[in-house]
């Protein structure tokens, strides 16, 4: 199972998208400061995710979430 994941800081300036097979630990690494582009950013809490059965329409989610028209999709629904 893989899970696309939308992090956001505790003042909700900062938003942050991943993939990862586990969300409690992946969760946590963002939390210790041990993914350099979060770091600076956190505490972090988890907004929203999306779990998939197919790793590769799960990749495709994640990037079209990081895309500009999949931030703004995001905005609208999560």
């Amino acid at each position: 199972m893989k899970y696309v994941y939308i992090l956001e800081n505790l003042n909700s300036e900062h938003f942050y998208v991943g993939i990862t097979d586990d969300l409690r630990a992946r969760l946590a690494k963002h939390n210790a400061g041990e993914v350099p582009h979060t770091s600076k950013y956190r505490p972090w809490r988890l907004r929203t995710y999306t779990a998939f059965d197919d790793e590769h329409r799960a990749a495709a989610f994640e990037k079209y979430l990081k895309s500009g028209s999949g931030r703004s999709f995001a905005k609208r629904h999560f």
